[in-house]
């Protein structure tokens, strides 16, 4: 092959590549445009180290903080539980770092880094900003991922009391499989997220959020109501993979710490969790931690500040009463 038609081969494929560069842009420009308009803030923003943190606040009486798990948002709290406590605390849910809408760290932004925000990190943000809102003495409840994030609060910044959700506490044997491995990835956060941001259908996200619930299902309305589109913006959905792909690591750290706990400790997790279960994680958690009880839900999955919301009320009021708060 001459060089000529080498060189107009390539310029050929170029302009290829750079369509399909150029459609996968604009497909993702106008779903993250119609995500954030069918989907605005709920609450309001404080500024915490340049960063804008997004939190909305309920009720009165004392604080409670609620903290989401991975690919959520604060919407997740506020769909029903928020309210339900709000009768008898001022209840502060929060956006985690790169979700929702609070800004990510901006040493961690863009498609070819791999390293996610620290639960550590999380709990300094979040706390900062509860600070910063008036929020004192907290009782802090966070679910799956959240709870990890909660841990590190408790570890690091004297709340009142921790409620772990479903919490994500332990090191696990294995890997998160090939979604997470990837887009976390370097290369998969460059490649492969812009892809799904751009493609990705409502059929998958109706499925993956029953997959979250099951053996139980979503409450009606929930699916118009969470916002799940916002976790496919490519900012997003790179924060998340990133997080979860590097939290076992930190879990690790934080687990020979836990034993130095000197606080009221509830956890709650359905014996029907295959997402994050109760065998590896929340089992251990109750025997590391002195004075931590555990609440044991028969035949319930992942979600179950959803699907037996008095139980996890419950615990959060016990807590709260043990603590001398409530």
């Amino acid at each position: 092959m001459t060089l000529p038609k080498l060189v107009g081969k390539l310029a050929v494929a170029g302009l290829l590549l750079a369509g399909c560069t150029a459609l996968v842009d604009r497909r993702i420009d106008s779903r993250v445009d119609r995500a954030e308009a069918a989907f605005p803030p709920l609450g309001d923003f404080v500024e915490v180290d340049g960063r804008r943190v997004h939190y909305r606040q309920m009720g009165q009486g004392p604080d409670l903080v609620l903290i989401h798990g991975a690919s959520g948002n604060l919407r997740d709290f506020t769909f029903a539980f928020a309210d339900r406590m709000a009768d008898r605390f001022r209840v502060t849910v929060f956006d985690r770092p790169g979700l929702g809408y609070t800004q990510v760290d901006p040493a961690l932004v863009g498609p070819w880094g791999d390293r996610g925000e620290t639960p550590q990190s999380q709990a300094a943000l979040l706390a900062g900003a509860a600070r910063a809102i008036g929020v004192e003495r907290p009782v802090v409840a966070g679910h799956s991922y959240g709870g990890a994030v909660t841990m590190a609060w408790a570890l690091n910044h004297a709340p009142a009391a921790a409620v772990v959700i479903s919490g994500a506490t332990q090191p696990w044997p294995g890997g998160l499989g090939p979604l997470y491995t990837v887009n976390g990835s370097k290369l998969g956060g460059s490649t492969v997220v812009p892809l799904i941001s751009a493609f990705a259908t409502d059929g998958l996200v109706r499925d993956a959020v029953a997959s979250i619930f099951a053996p139980q299902d979503p409450p009606e309305g929930y699916l118009d109501y969470v916002g799940a589109p916002l976790t496919l913006r490519p900012a997003s959905f790179r924060a998340n993979a990133r997080q979860v792909n590097t939290l076992r690591p930190q879990v690790v750290e934080m687990q020979p710490r836990y034993g130095q706990l000197d606080l009221p400790l509830e956890i709650v997790h359905g014996t029907a969790d295959d997402v994050v279960p109760i065998d590896i994680h929340s089992e251990g958690l109750v025997e590391q931690v002195p004075g931590a009880r555990l609440t044991r839900l028969e035949g319930v999955g992942h979600m179950p500040h959803h699907v037996a919301a008095e139980a996890v009320a419950d615990a959060i009021d016990r807590a709260a009463r043990r603590a001398g708060v409530l």
